[in-house]
């Protein structure tokens, strides 16, 4: 049988095809993003959503079991399906992996100590989606347990998202990083992904960390993104692990 080479090209060139739960997904996610139901706000019904996308409940259900599975959405049984924040204390640290060596949890204190707006490098730049000199802010803050200092992070921000941000606004109230950027800026950080490295002390992180110069430190950068998968932070993370180590959950 003989090929017609034309209805090949129409199968390349065809838009991939979406399961009708992901379009629903899709339609969740941009009502997140325009800010019609917000952190913490309960959606509406299964039934709710089903009459609005003229689909049947089991694709919604299917839709929000997806978005719950990627800390989007929170089900609270008996009460319905909210959007998931980062003021819940439950999610204070959801991205930070440090463990203490007793594996005892333990509450860190945000230490902020500079606030400026910078020109992107290269490296930012990549990171965030930018062109080269774009503005961004830089945070720069030590993360305590039980007093010592254990992080010392690098953060940096688009700066047109988090306008008006202000070192005293970074000290102020016992809010997480995420939660003051999702109450005050309206951004929120859905996923995030990592690299981890080991790298030496340098001045700077031995005097802030506690250790000495040339000291092994864990290197971890983070990019975290917003709805839409849109890179937002990119942080640069040292890390002591004197008295603690990383942790991840695999399967």
């Amino acid at each position: 049988m003989t090929r017609d080479p034309s209805r090949a090209a129409v199968r390349a060139h065809s838009p991939t095809f979406s399961p009708l739960y992901r379009q629903i997904k899709d339609f969740l996610i941009r009502s997140l993003e325009e800010g019609e139901w917000g952190p913490g706000g309960a959606i509406p019904s299964e039934g709710e959503l089903a009459a609005r996308f003229n689909v049947s409940q089991g694709t919604v259900r299917k839709a929000i079991d997806e978005m719950a599975s990627e800390n989007m959405l929170v089900r609270r049984q008996g009460k319905g399906t909210f959007v998931a924040t980062h003021s819940d204390p439950r999610s204070f640290y959801r991205f930070l992996r440090l463990v203490q060596d007793d594996g005892k949890a333990a509450q860190g204190v945000s230490d902020p100590f500079s606030c400026e707006v910078l020109a992107a490098s290269p490296e930012v730049a990549a990171a965030l989606g930018l062109a080269l000199g774009d503005r961004v802010v830089c945070v720069k803050r030590v993360l305590r347990f039980k007093g010592e200092p254990v992080v010392f992070d690098q953060i940096f921000l688009v700066a047109e998202l988090f306008n008006g941000l202000t070192l005293e606004g970074l000290r102020s109230g016992e809010r997480s990083l995420y939660s003051l950027f999702e109450s005050d800026f309206g951004v929120r950080m859905i996923h995030a992904e990592e690299h981890l490295r080991a790298v030496a002390a340098d001045t700077e992180s031995a005097g802030l960390l506690g250790v000495a110069v040339g000291d092994p430190l864990l290197r971890v950068e983070r990019t975290a993104y917003t709805y839409g998968n849109k890179p937002v932070e990119w942080r640069l993370g040292l890390y002591c692990t004197r008295h603690h180590y990383y942790r991840n959950d695999l399967g």
